[in-house]
Formats: C-alpha cells, structure tokens, sequence
C-alpha cells in the first residue's frame, strides 16, 4: 500500500509517498480501505507548517477520508466489515465542548487519511449516508461538520431566521445547505458574478459581491431593515463586519479564519463587539456526535455536497496545487480505484 506523507513547512516539497506493509488492526482498531478523499485549504496549512495544532514530521497527511471497513480488531463493536464510513477529524472528541484531551487531529499528530488503507479506532469513525458515493461521503468529516457545528452551537436555529455566511468555501457552502433545509433564509457574500449565479442556484436568498459592496454590513443591514441577521457563521473574516451585521442578541461563529491571512487576523476595536450585542463561539470542526447528527439530516434530505473537481490518488499534488490556486467551487476529491 502507499500513503502520503508530509514534512511540515516544505509545502509541497515535503510531502512524499511512501509503501508500506497493508496493515493489521490492534484492540479497539479497524482498517479502512480508503476510497475517497477530500482536500481544502487547511491541508495547505499544514504542509506550509502554518497550523495552530502541532504536526508531526512523517506523518501520513489529510484529514478527510472515506471507504469501506475491511478488519476489525478485539473489541471492536461499533462497526464491522463492510461497512461504509468515514473517518472523524478530531477521533478522541466524541461529545461535549472541544478540549485539550480531544485535540488530536488526523493529518497532524495522528496518522491521516491520505493513504490506501487507515487504521483508525472504532470511536472515530462515523456510517455514511446510504445515497451518498464515497467522493460524497469524503467532503463531510471537516467542512460540513464544522458548518453544522457553527449553525447549533448556542441557540437553536429556527425557521424564519436569516443567516449571513461569508464566502464559498466548503464550510459556506454547507452552511447555505443546512440553513436552508431548516426554513432559514441565507444571505451570502461572494466575489464573483459566476459564483453569485451558483450560490442563487442553490437556494441563497440574497448575494453581495464583497468586491463591489466593500463595506457589505452595510448591505446586509440594508436587507435586513437595519436589524441585521440572526446568525453569522464567519469562516473567512473581516469579523469587525460580521460584527456590524449581526442582530442584537444575535450569534456569531467564529470559525477561524487565521486561514485569510492578515486582513482576517486584524484586531477588533471593543467598542465594535460591546455595540455588536451578540454572542461570538469559537467553532473548531466538531464532534462525532455533531457528525452523527448532520448525517442524520443529510439522510432525511437527501442532501448532496458540492463537489468541484475529483483527482485520482496518484496525481494528488496536482489536486494540491488546484486548491492553492483558488476559485474553485465545491469540495476537491481524490479518487481511489
């Protein structure tokens, strides 16, 4: 079997492939025959070195996987061969707020998922959704369960909300899926007029280009007859203007968006977030139970992710370089025969 490995802060010249025997599970193990794979910008991250998790050299890269259980060691109960998984980003986080305990990471400080077969625990594996492909199934474990994360988190999403999500990315993207099946109405920002037609034909209500609209709170107060949204889900910043979208008493999630660089990692004057009267959460991925649960809803919807281009296993630097160039639309996938 081969798998990828990464030597962090070389970007792309620090990761290599590597055989390797196919592995045996131990207690409490099970091997996964990866069939698919998903890449975004935080894999970037960690193969920059740029990452606020710690990452261990030669470790087997990525995050995201899915595929088909093939072994099962002692003890294993939760699955068994043949069932189709994916595998958790965060494995020890089962339940309840983000901890230390639970920061350990697929692709960072744990062997990741870019590789033929994963060993991984049974704890840290989820069943897909039938009506899902694995290259579907593969674009959940980051992007959707940290957008489902940030639409519960706090206070109860309702019909009738508005949500602002802010760009396209994989998270934005869930976020308008999600949002939509709960009878909110969603407000998106974008760059483009090609990616404003897309997010209106998947159910965005309203779309500003932030390139034309600088100073797009305005807008959105504009929509909103001056109160604002109930909920933000912020993925890629400037959080001062989520701030001044916000509703009063309203919520804004904060997922993180050292990812955007300098003008994201900008600080808040105080009297913007005291004004804003809204709860801020710090949202980092979620849980295996937050991946159960958004399971559970895409099944009932029957809900597709969006997928952008499909790489096969053996050209994924290409699939690395694909992302860096940005303006994408969707999730990045990585096939395996």
């Amino acid at each position: 079997m081969k798998s990828y490995h990464l030597d962090p802060g070389r970007g792309l010249a620090g990761l290599t492939v590597q055989d390797h025997d196919e592995p045996a599970p131990g207690r409490g193990q099970v091997v996964i025959k990866v069939r698919a794979n998903s890449l975004g910008f935080r894999d970037l991250r960690v193969l920059a070195g740029d990452y606020p998790l710690p990452i261990r050299p030669g470790v087997v890269a990525g995050c995201e996987g899915a595929g088909e259980v093939v072994a099962v060691g002692e003890e294993v109960s939760r699955v068994k061969p043949g069932d189709r998984v994916a595998a958790t980003v965060f494995p020890r986080w089962l339940d309840g707020p983000f901890i230390q305990d639970n920061a350990a990471q697929l692709g960072t400080t744990i062997d990741g998922m870019l590789t033929e077969y994963a060993v991984v625990s049974e704890d840290g594996v989820v069943h897909i959704p039938e009506h899902l492909s694995f290259e579907e199934a593969a674009a959940l474990p980051l992007a959707a369960v940290t957008a489902w994360n940030a639409l519960t988190a706090g206070s109860a999403l309702h019909a009738g909300d508005t949500v602002l999500t802010l760009g396209s990315g994989g998270v934005s993207l869930f976020v308008l899926q999600f949002a939509k099946v709960a009878g909110a109405a969603v407000v998106v920002t974008t760059s483009s007029a090609a990616k404003a037609d897309r997010l209106k034909a998947l159910g965005a209500d309203e779309v500003i280009n932030y390139r034309d609209d600088p100073a797009w709170s305005e807008k959105v107060r504009a929509l909103t007859g001056g109160v604002g949204v109930d909920r933000v889900v912020d993925a890629t910043g400037p959080l001062e203007q989520s701030l001044k979208s916000v509703a009063v008493s309203g919520e804004v999630a904060f997922v993180g968006y050292w990812l955007s660089g300098a003008e994201g990692a900008r600080p808040i004057e105080p009297a913007t977030l005291f004004g804003a009267g809204a709860a801020l959460h710090r949202v980092a991925t979620g849980s295996r139970a937050h991946f159960v649960e958004l399971n559970r809803a895409v099944e009932a919807h029957r809900l597709r992710p969006v997928l952008d281009r499909m790489f096969p296993f053996e050209h994924v630097p290409d699939a690395f370089r694909y992302v860096e160039s940005g303006g994408g639309f969707g999730k990045v996938i990585i096939t395996h025969d």
